[in-house]
């Protein structure tokens, strides 16, 4: 895929530089659409895993056999994402990538933006950095969400931005995982690097609370 990706999205890379060539990394990046899995891997040489939902891994035929070796050749690693239990599940499974030097991707908004603005994130992402002590990079994704608009079936060509910023530092925070409100104040920072390496509209309103809401009628 990455030949039509690169024509689709002419796509460039900033910041690689503070990408380390090996060892544990937590990625935190924005989420806009579907294809910032696609566009990060595919401009970042080590390879990239992210947590996807289960249900990508359970399709039946021919459509759900493709999917499942797509997903899995991507770096997508199935948690199920139903019942009480599904946050420990995540956070195990993210905890063996980092356990064995690989370099995870976390959107801690825990879903794609509904219209383009940067979402209250989610505290697992610092959870997860606390407990294990890895660095955590903020990414920045650009212009993703203009190759295929809500409503357009065709993708449009443009210009995709990725941007890796300067590690954050929480060694201050040492020893304070499962403190929530450790754990906000970080996630918070990790939230406030993105808006400013995006330039995207801050709302401090978890994202799945608006997709959540029924239509209004008229």
């Amino acid at each position: 895929m990455g030949p039509a990706l690169r024509l689709m999205g002419r796509p460039r890379i900033e910041g690689l530089e503070n990408l380390p060539e090996d060892g544990p990394v937590l990625l935190a990046s924005n989420h806009l659409a579907v294809v910032d899995s696609f566009y990060l891997p595919l401009m970042v040489p080590r390879r990239i895993f992210f947590l996807a939902k289960s249900e990508y891994f359970t399709g039946t035929g021919v459509k759900g056999r493709f999917q499942r070796w797509f997903f899995s050749a991507s770096g997508q690693i199935p948690i199920d994402r139903s019942g009480a239990n599904a946050a420990a599940g995540a956070l195990t499974a993210g905890k063996r990538v980092l356990e064995s030097g690989g370099l995870l991707c976390l959107y801690p908004e825990g879903t794609r933006s509904p219209d383009g603005r940067l979402y209250k994130g989610k505290t697992g992402l610092a959870r997860l950095a606390l407990e294990t002590g890895v660095p955590v990079i903020p990414v920045a994704m650009i212009g993703t969400d203009r190759i295929n608009p809500p409503g357009t079936v065709l993708p449009r060509p443009t210009r995709i931005t990725v941007k890796i910023g300067e590690p954050l530092d929480f060694s201050r925070y040492e020893g304070m995982s499962g403190n929530r409100f450790i754990e906000r104040a970080v996630t918070d920072e990790i939230m406030y690097a993105l808006m400013a390496m995006t330039g995207q509209q801050y709302v401090d309103v978890y994202a799945a609370s608006l997709k959540e809401k029924p239509a209004e009628t008229a």
